[in-house]
């Protein structure tokens, strides 16, 4: 196993975030955001410059945290904003190095309407196709969208697009009721992450290290972000479950300790406390890898 991280919840800037990497031992980052743009949506000239620093630095990007499909679009989005997403990101990743590319199923329409299912599926068809076609694999994360209501939908995706294969978060579970299960008290129950795992793990080749708490009754966003192994997602078990599985892939760190993604309160964060907190994050992630092995 390799760690890597989403180094932009350390910092906007590449030079920092290469910083922060270097300081916890790596040299990998999981590539999402710059200068507050996605990988995929920085202009050519400053894209060109960010790789021209980050082969300086020695540093490599395993995956691309894209845009594509994500929680924030609907299904009934102009797919074209997705096919042009993709023409930028597959010259961007050969330039990279880089083999993999996160994608989700578009976000989830209200439980009990229209979801869209064959519309879903021939999108990612088209998606995996296109990356495929160049020598690239797309990798579907269980997050806030289609395949994320439980793991039988993600199975689905699965049966639905041949050659899909997976990038498990082991946080999201914990946030996302299980739709695939009877209803207790007129609710849902959580998803089990251990659970989840285990029912897709023959298709995964990449994995995200989140934790948190479960929401509060009546709310989506989970109670507290923690580090790794101080939640409930599981993340020691799972760990100790993908070594015995002989998995070899990444490890992507995606604290949202102090940042989170999924918050629109329009204030900038408090970058030296994200720098801090990304940094720790990641040196309890090495020490935990070093207790398992």
């Amino acid at each position: 196993m390799y760690l890597t991280g989403f180094a932009d919840e350390a910092a906007h800037d590449l030079s920092t975030q290469i910083k922060a990497t270097k300081e916890i031992g790596w040299t990998h980052i999981s590539a999402r955001g710059v200068n507050g743009s996605n990988i995929h949506e920085l202009p050519q000239a400053e894209f060109e410059q960010v790789a021209d620093q980050l082969d300086d630095a020695g540093i490599t990007i395993p995956e691309f945290g894209s845009l594509i499909g994500n929680w924030g679009k609907k299904i009934t989005s102009d797919f074209d904003i997705t096919l042009s997403e993709i023409e930028r990101a597959i010259p961007r990743m050969l330039r990279l190095g880089t083999k993999l590319i996160r994608i989700m199923s578009y976000a989830q329409e209200p439980w009990g309407h229209d979801q869209h299912e064959a519309e879903r599926f021939r999108r990612l068809r088209e998606i995996h196709t296109r990356f495929a076609d160049s020598g690239l694999q797309a990798i579907h994360e269980n997050c806030m969208n289609w395949g994320g209501f439980s793991a039988d939908h993600t199975l689905r995706l699965i049966d639905e697009v041949p050659g899909l294969k997976l990038v498990f978060d082991t946080a999201n579970p914990v946030f996302q009721l299980d739709r695939s299960k009877p209803q207790a008290d007129g609710s849902f129950p959580w998803q089990d992450p251990l659970e989840f795992y285990q029912k897709v793990k023959e298709h995964i080749i990449h994995v995200h290290i989140k934790d948190c708490t479960n929401p509060p009754i009546g709310e989506s966003e989970p109670a507290a972000y923690t580090l790794p192994g101080d939640g409930q997602a599981k993340v020691r078990e799972i760990l100790n479950v993908l070594k015995a599985d002989g998995y070899n892939g990444g490890l992507a760190i995606e604290p949202h300790v102090a940042t989170v993604f999924h918050a629109t309160n329009g204030q900038e964060p408090d970058w030296q406390q994200c720098y801090d907190s990304y940094v720790e994050y990641g040196q309890t992630m090495n020490k935990i890898i070093e207790e398992i092995s």
